[in-house]
């Protein structure tokens, strides 16, 4: 499906209801990712039930075990167009015999897109149809082109932060898990430079920033993007080895510890939502 106004062209698939195209009529420019299978096949899928990875790929609930790959299984399902307007496009997932044996909850999920002038915004609503309370994790991973701009490489951009930060990067396992301690990494500073070396030891994960907005500048041309997220509590920044393109990825959810218990209930991240209750989030990207 496709959505556009004077300034922005966007493309969503119903598989996953995930973006494939943010252009820029404004100054020609595509920010999104190719999605190259070289390097990561996808674009910018979204991470329901769960963010990350789950230990031995397998929660319990009530006692019962159940098993769950990386990311949940919103990401490659196909979701059913539920509204088309001039401004917006939303997509729903329900819960469904697939879902369940992975997921016992019933749920319904509906991302909507909308675009207004040069801002993109991408607006997440998970509804608990069921009789019980439900237990989940949301989270973005949009892939950005970077280099942006034809005769920029990627060590002339770096995300710049719109607050001072002071915590340190969580470390990831082998298998995806977190580690007990996290490393230094922001010293009261507020820029990442983007170097390829800087994702060779996986994703950098952040808890508690002080930042709302992260954008995307370079030293050469004045173009980029800034990502504006609100109570999205865990961050991601992360880039395929050697490849042209960052993910920024706010989470309301994270992968399991690597001394996880499995239980979901305790899982860190994980959101509670009562019968009828609703849970929305919203980010969105600017670009320039």
């Amino acid at each position: 499906m496709q959505l556009e106004n004077s300034h922005l062209r966007i493309r969503v698939a119903q598989k996953g209801a995930e973006l494939q195209s943010i252009f820029n009529k404004d100054n020609g420019l595509e920010y999104l990712w190719n999605g190259d299978p070289a390097f990561w096949g996808k674009k910018s899928p979204v991470l329901f039930p769960i963010v990350g990875g789950l230990k031995n790929n397998t929660y319990t609930y009530n006692g019962t075990p159940y098993q769950l790959g990386r990311h949940g299984f919103a990401r490659d399902l196909p979701f059913t167009l539920t509204a088309n307007t001039s401004d917006g496009l939303s997509f729903t997932l329900d819960a469904n015999e697939t879902t369940q044996q992975q997921y016992p909850f019933l749920f319904r999920f509906t991302i909507t897109y909308t675009i207004d002038r040069n801002v993109l915004s991408c607006h997440y609503q998970v509804t608990n149809i069921d009789i019980k309370p439900m237990f989940f994790s949301v989270g973005a991973h949009p892939a950005f082109r970077v280099p942006l701009v034809e005769g920029t490489g990627f060590e002339d951009y770096y995300l710049q932060f719109d607050a001072k930060e002071t915590t340190g990067q969580w470390p990831l396992s082998p298998e995806g898990l977190i580690k007990k301690e996290p490393v230094p990494f922001f010293h009261n500073n507020d820029r990442i430079k983007l170097t390829k070396a800087l994702f060779y030891g996986d994703a950098l994960v952040f808890k508690g920033l002080n930042s709302t907005a992260i954008s995307l500048h370079n030293n050469k041309t004045g173009h980029g993007f800034t990502l504006k997220y609100n109570k999205f509590p865990y961050m991601g920044i992360w880039s395929a080895k050697d490849a042209d393109f960052v993910c920024i990825e706010p989470w309301c959810g994270i992968a399991d510890a690597v001394d996880s218990t499995g239980n979901i209930r305790n899982k860190e991240g994980v959101n509670l939502l009562f019968p009828g209750e609703q849970f929305n989030r919203t980010w969105s990207v600017e670009v320039f």
